[in-house]
């Protein structure tokens, strides 16, 4: 497995942050109220930490990685969450 990443912390977006089209086609089960923040741009994709997958012991990832997205059977995003869960790391992984 190849992971590609440029190891820097990221700030999470903010709903307000996202432009109005990706809220109403892809988020639209998130409520204003429930999830002010905790948005990412990524390649050209948006994401919500809720999109993500707790990595469970005995996954094929690193240890460090927090989720995982599959975009397909071979290929997805990592994300790592800081202590405070204010910033995270995002990586594209490779199968």
């Amino acid at each position: 497995m190849k992971i590609y990443t440029d190891h820097k912390w990221k700030q999470f977006k903010y709903r307000t942050e996202v432009p109005k089209k990706v809220l109403k086609d892809y988020f639209d089960h998130l409520t204003e109220e429930d999830n002010f923040d905790g948005y990412i741009s990524y390649r050209k994709r948006w994401y919500h930490v809720s999109d993500f997958m707790a990595i469970s012991n005995g996954a094929p990832f690193p240890s460090k990685w927090n989720g995982y997205a599959s975009d397909s059977f071979f290929s997805g995003i990592l994300i790592r969450l800081s202590g405070d869960g204010e910033t995270y790391q995002i990586a594209t992984y490779i199968s």
